[in-house]
C-alpha cells in the first residue's frame, strides 16, 4: 500500500515542529515532496520525499548552524564528578560530568523515558554507542525532546559529560524495546559531515579528525568528521565508570562482527559494549570508532 506522503508530513511536522516553510515552501503539497526530495539528494539521504526522523535531525542541525551563534555552556557540578544509578553515586574519573540536577544540566523529557523508580533495580547488560548528527549536546536534547526519546548520556565538543536520568531508567535510544531494556545509551555530538568542519573552527573547537576508511556491513561509509580526543577520552571514561557501577564487562564484538550487525547483540544476549549499527542494519554510527582498541586500552 503506498503511503500518503503529503499526510506523513503533515503528521510529522505536528510530531516533531516543523514546517514547510523550513524547506522554503508554505503548505504542505505534493510540491513540498518533491522539495524535500531535492534537499535528501543534497544532503545524501534516502529521497522519499519524507521528512522522518533523520531527515528532521540533519535539517535541525542546518537550521542551528544558520540562525544561532554557539553559546559555551555554562554549567557547574560542585566540583562532583559522579554518575546516577537507582539513586546511588558512582565515581567518574572525568571532571566535566554534569548530571540533569546539576546547574546547566541537561534532562530527559518526562514522558520520553519509561520511569523505572521504585521498581527492582534494573540490571543493564549493554551499552550503546550513538553519535548524533548535531552540532552540540544541546542541540541533541532538543531534537530528543521533539522525537519524544531520550538517552542517558550526552558528549559535549569539549568532553563535557551530560547524564540526563538516573540508569534506572530506560532510556528510549535504540530502536528496540528489548534492547532499551537492557541497555544504556551515549549519544557523542558530530555532525557528521564534512562540511560542517567549518563550523567547528569558527566557533573555536578546532578541525575534527576526518574518518576515511570506515566499514558498516560491508560496506564503505563515504568519508566524514570523525571524534575530537577528548571526546574519546571522555567516552573511554565514561565506559570505566559504567563497568564499575553497573558491571556491564569490558566485552564488544569482534571479528567479522565488528564492523556489522550483529544477531546476539540484537537479541540481547551479547554483554558488552556497541555500536548502534551492530544492533540494526539501518544504522550505521559509530562507524569508525573502533570499541576494541579503546576497550584495551582501559584494560591496560
Amino acid at each position: 500500500m503506498a503511503i500518503d506522503k503529503v499526510f506523513y508530513n503533515e503528521a510529522s511536522a505536528a510530531k516533531l515542529g516543523w514546517d514547510p516553510t523550513w524547506f522554503g515552501h508554505h503548505v504542505f503539497d505534493e510540491k513540498l515532496v518533491r522539495i524535500i526530495k531535492k534537499w535528501q539528494k543534497e544532503n545524501r539521504l534516502t529521497a522519499d520525499g519524507l521528512c522522518g526522523p533523520s531527515t528532521f535531525r540533519r535539517l535541525w542541525t542546518e537550521r542551528e548552524a544558520n540562525i544561532t551563534d554557539y553559546v559555551s555552556p555554562n554549567w557547574d557540578n560542585d566540583g562532583l564528578a559522579r554518575i546516577v544509578y537507582n539513586g546511588n553515586e558512582f565515581p567518574i574519573e572525568w571532571d566535566k560530568t554534569v548530571l540533569w540536577t546539576d546547574k546547566g544540566g541537561l534532562m530527559a523529557k518526562l514522558g520520553n523515558y519509561k520511569s523505572m523508580a521504585g521498581q527492582r533495580i534494573r540490571k543493564p547488560t549493554q551499552f550503546v554507542n550513538h553519535w548524533d548528527v548535531c552540532l552540540s549536546s544541546k542541540s541533541c536534547q532538543r531534537v530528543l525532546d521533539r522525537r519524544g526519546i531520550s538517552v542517558h548520556f550526552l558528549i559535549d565538543n569539549d568532553g563535557t559529560i551530560y547524564q540526563t536520568m538516573d540508569l534506572q531508567h530506560i532510556g528510549w535510544h535504540a530502536g528496540s524495546s528489548r534492547i532499551n531494556a537492557k541497555s544504556i545509551g551515549v549519544e557523542i555530538s558530530c555532525a557528521y559531515d564534512l562540511k560542517w568542519q567549518s563550523w567547528y573552527k569558527k566557533n573555536g573547537f578546532g578541525e575534527r579528525p576526518v574518518v576515511t576508511d570506515a566499514y558498516v556491513h560491508g560496506k564503505k561509509l563515504r568519508d566524514h568528521l570523525g571524534f575530537y580526543d577528548v571526546q574519546i577520552e571522555a567516552l573511554q571514561a565514561l565506559w570505566k565508570a559504567i563497568h564499575n557501577a553497573c558491571d556491564i564487562p569490558f566485552e564488544t564484538p569482534t571479528g567479522a562482527a565488528k564492523n556489522a550487525y550483529t544477531s546476539t547483540v540484537s537479541s540481547g544476549k551479547f554483554k558488552g559494549f556497541v555500536s548502534h549499527y551492530h544492533i540494526t542494519k539501518r544504522k550505521i554510527d559509530c562507524g569508525g570508532l573502533d570499541i576494541e582498541q579503546l576497550l584495551e586500552e582501559i584494560k591496560k
